[in-house]
């Protein structure tokens, strides 16, 4: 088989379903879909059942494809998210203040949330808001200059055992995690199309 970049692997896990979904990069268009509906009644992730899922669907997308599947993004469904809010104010001496202005906070705020955590990972790190000489903005303004400003923030973590056992799921059909994404994060970005 020979390597083709132009198609994307999603797969979505929550405790009572798995889908997975190849798309084209460039047209977004569908190549494959496939559900799995698990009727057991839990709430965590059946591992068994994940990889009899994939068993049964991983080489009928290379065949289709022609083409190894290497990595993939997983959309996680789970209650095991944790969330983590988090402020950092600085003094910007009436400097413009920009994304390179906030590189240093933001380092900080991640580094203490980080150290803080155990056995979790950070998924997610949001800006939820900025606050600029005491003015509230949803994003960072342009050209602007500032005496202080705060920045609200959010970390979205999940526990390192699950990310791992995930990733020894996948490994068996020689995939890598590209990426784990929180599913009620990126049900925000969803409109009617998607």
């Amino acid at each position: 088989m020979t390597k083709k970049v132009d198609f994307q692997t999603y797969l979505y896990l929550n405790h009572n379903q798995f889908i997975i979904y190849v798309a084209e990069i460039l047209s977004n268009e569908k190549i494959f879909s496939e559900k799995l509906v698990i009727e057991e009644n839990s709430t965590e992730l059946k591992f068994t059942k994940l990889d009899e899922f994939l068993e049964s669907n991983i080489f009928k997308i290379e065949k289709k494809l022609d083409s190894f599947i290497e990595d993939i993004y997983v959309i996680l469904d789970s209650k095991e998210f944790h969330s983590i809010k988090l402020s950092i104010k600085k003094d910007n001496n009436g400097d413009l203040i920009n994304t390179k202005a906030l590189i240093h906070p933001l380092n900080d705020l991640k580094n203490l949330c980080q150290s803080n955590l155990q056995s979790k990972k950070i998924i997610h790190f949001l800006i939820e808001k900025y606050v600029i000489d005491n003015k509230f903005y949803a994003t960072l303004p342009e050209n602007l200059n500032c005496n202080i400003f705060s920045l609200d923030t959010e970390f979205i973590c999940l526990s390192e055992n699950l990310i791992e056992n995930i990733e020894i799921s996948l490994k068996k059909y020689h995939i890598s995690l590209n990426q784990i994404l929180s599913a009620s994060y990126v049900e925000k970005f969803k409109d009617n199309t998607d």
